[in-house]
């Protein structure tokens, strides 16, 4: 038996399947596919396929279905993704890149994830913990209140007000307080940096103290707000109603984990730290409610660097060239977005 004739095979009951939601035979595979054999051939391909744990027969006289590792191997098989349309990328570049701030980049890619699977998207706010502090700035609003922005590598900008009690905020003065900040705490992870400023205040002459103390500790606590990392956006629930009939196996469970972020940052996984695309079918997952359920996800973040993980959870019965293909292209843009912002 040619093994490439029977992943031909393979890849036929797949794609008909997510097509049809109906179990295929040999006969639908020869007519719709071209195989260039007999059906009993493709009987024989699909036997052996059987045998070997790919596909399986739900109930007696009915075509086969996949089975999780036929989905692996068919996805491990492939060696292009779905291209897509130029349409398709003309619509996300002109939805993501309307984005304001953070929040509303990651609400728009949520969003148009779903509504380019059909499928439920996740999309989990950028963690501080792999940020880095990209700049410090400082703006006096008068001569005793100063404006303090910090801009962080997830695009992440946070402004806070220091009142000083003090006259004495020139222009010299600012530009000496900006730069012995961003010494220590620019191109410094969250971690590091808040250790840097903490001892700065014992760096300067006396005569600064106060200022800079004022200044690091709204610095410290604008970035220990490690909340962010535990947040998610999630969008389609709507899409679930297309699985009806498996309601009690795989929308029931994600209906619940909707009301769970930390379960949904489980199924997603850990952003790798090149952003690879992850593919994780059915009883991969680290749920055994889910075991009917696939998720794909990639890493985002500016550069090479994956601050968080986005992704689609819907049914093992799913288009994964297609969806591989615009997970793929969304975390490219959000990337893109954040290493520009």
């Amino acid at each position: 038996m040619s093994q490439e004739r029977k992943l031909a095979v393979l890849r036929a009951i797949v794609e008909d399947y997510v097509a049809t939601e109906e179990p295929v035979g040999s006969k639908a595979l020869v007519e719709r596919h071209g195989l260039g054999v007999s059906p009993a051939t493709v009987r024989n391909d699909m036997a052996a396929l059987e045998d070997e744990g790919y596909i399986h027969q739900p109930h007696t006289s009915a075509g086969r279905v996949p089975t999780d590792k036929g989905y692996r191997l068919f996805v491990d098989r492939l060696a292009t993704l779905k291209p897509m349309s130029a349409a398709e990328k003309r619509a996300i570049a002109t939805f993501l890149d309307g984005a304001v701030d953070l929040d509303d980049v990651v609400q728009r890619s949520v969003r148009t994830l779903s509504q380019l699977t059909q499928q439920v998207a996740v999309v989990q706010y950028p963690t501080l913990s792999r940020s880095t502090v990209r700049h410090v700035e400082f703006v006096a609003l008068s001569t005793t209140r100063l404006l303090v922005v910090l801009i962080l590598s997830n695009g992440r900008v946070e402004q806070r007000i220091v009142e000083t009690g003090e006259s004495l905020l020139d222009d010299d003065r600012l530009a000496e307080l900006r730069t012995r900040v961003n010494r220590v705490a620019a191109g410094q992870r969250i971690a590091d940096a808040c250790t840097a400023l903490g001892e700065l205040p014992g760096q300067v002459p006396a005569a600064d103290g106060a200022l800079i103390t004022a200044v690091t500790e709204v610095l410290v606590e604008a970035m220990s707000d490690h909340r962010r990392g535990e947040r998610v956006a999630v969008s389609g629930a709507a899409h679930l109603a297309r699985h009806g009939d498996q309601f009690e196996t795989s929308v029931r469970p994600l209906l619940e984990a909707m009301e769970e972020h930390v379960v949904l940052l489980k199924l997603l996984g850990e952003a790798s730290a090149d952003g690879e695309l992850t593919v994780r079918i059915g009883t991969e997952g680290p749920f055994s409610q889910f075991a009917a359920t696939s998720v794909v996800s990639s890493g985002y973040g500016p550069g090479n660097d994956a601050l968080a993980t986005l992704g689609v959870v819907g049914p093992t019965r799913m288009d994964y060239p297609s969806t591989m293909a615009s997970v793929r292209a969304v975390a490219r843009y959000v990337s893109r977005i954040l290493d520009e912002a």
